[in-house]
């Protein structure tokens, strides 16, 4: 389905309690988009996937749907998905009108195209980089490599740009040591430490979760190169907020 800057597929936007990441427990208001291609495996909102799901609206129109559904003391706007990089356009608009408001401006993005990333970076003020570890099942194995290139060079682009930036991996019973040790290397050679704001590992919920003892050996491979690295699980489910 073909979307274009003028129109938006969108999930649903609602105000909640961030759950997850370095900006935990912050009033905000969700802007989901619709459509997302890499359907990871532990995905807790595969109703937003489809690029049909949702509805589809003029950007003016979500626009409308922003402002009235703004409450007092809202920290931030989150975009997220779905994939906001599908329909990177039309969140360049709706970013757009979100800071004239005087907000703050949050993307939560795969960083799948790095492209496409650093048109929407400079309307963006905190961007957390979600890298994926091949047991995501995001891709099949001869494009996990460059996956993870577009996912670094993302990542400096947030940095170069100066936007409040953090790192947050996705980790399972499954996840391989070795192969989460020569992540964070990879990383740790194209930033400093001091570039980032934050490097959250978060345990999978509900589908092949990890021990305490394998979070602490992924907790342990980045302290060297971060000391402020945390373990976060997903917060909001443990409220029953959305």
């Amino acid at each position: 389905m073909l979307i274009n800057q003028n129109t938006i597929q969108l999930s649903e936007i609602f105000t909640s309690i961030e759950g997850e990441g370095t900006f935990v427990g912050t009033k905000t208001l969700f802007v989901r988009m619709a459509g997302c291609h890499l359907k990871c495996r532990w995905c807790d909102t595969s109703y937003a996937l489809p690029m049909l799901s949702g509805n589809r609206y003029s950007v003016d129109y979500v626009k409308q749907l922003i402002a009235e559904s703004l409450q007092p003391f809202t920290y931030k706007v989150n975009f997220t998905g779905g994939e906001p990089l599908v329909q990177y356009r039309a969140v360049i608009e709706l970013a757009k009108f979100v800071r004239d408001r005087g907000l703050r401006t949050y993307l939560e993005s795969s960083c799948y195209d790095s492209a496409r990333f650093s048109k929407l970076i400079p309307y963006i003020d905190i961007c957390k980089v979600e890298f994926k570890m091949s047991d995501s099942e995001v891709v099949d194995i001869n494009h996990y490599e460059d996956l993870l290139q577009n996912e670094i060079t993302c990542l400096r682009i947030s940095v170069s740009a100066r936007k409040i930036s953090y790192i947050k991996v996705v980790v399972t019973k499954s996840t391989n040591s070795n192969e989460f040790a020569d992540l964070v290397e990879k990383i740790f050679r194209q930033i400093d430490s001091s570039e980032i704001s934050g490097f959250v590992i978060q345990p999978s919920s509900g589908l092949d979760e990890p021990t305490v003892d394998k979070l602490v050996r992924f907790y342990d491979i980045v302290c060297p190169h971060y000391e402020e690295v945390r373990i976060i699980p997903q917060s909001h489910k443990q409220i029953g907020a959305r």
